[in-house]
């Protein structure tokens, strides 16, 4: 009786998916962590295997989706205003670090920080 999964999203370390985790939960929504353990036992190797992935039930997809845009940090300037996409205007914007290159990957503090929206996929540079 194998039923189909859906990833929510995917977090760079197991702290990070926490409060979601709790939050749909609490909702009724079970919950599945992939790599959790992995990261907990070495969470250096996080960038390697892709974050610990948050995981519904695909029955469970639109509400799940539902509570975790309500509750999901969006990226804000230094004033504390959130980020608005020059393409669509849209203010759901996330921090996007691509770390292509292996440098990046081996000092990702290095980066320039851009935006992502996710609602039109455009990136941005602050």
């Amino acid at each position: 009786m194998g039923q189909e999964f859906y990833t929510l999203g995917a977090f760079e370390y197991v702290a990070d998916v926490q409060i979601i985790k709790g939050r749909l939960e609490a909702e009724g929504i079970p919950v599945f962590l992939r790599d959790e353990n992995t990261l907990n036992s070495d969470p250096l190797i996080s960038n390697a295997i892709g974050g610990v992935k948050l995981l519904v039930y695909f029955s469970d997809k639109e509400e799940a989706l539902e509570i975790y845009n309500e509750i999901r940090n969006y990226a804000t300037d230094d004033q504390g205003e959130l980020i608005v996409c020059p393409n669509c205007k849209a203010r759901r914007s996330e921090t996007y670090y691509n770390r292509k290159t292996l440098f990046y990957k081996l000092f990702p503090f290095f980066e320039m920080k851009k935006y992502k929206c996710l609602n039109c996929n455009f990136i941005t540079k602050p």
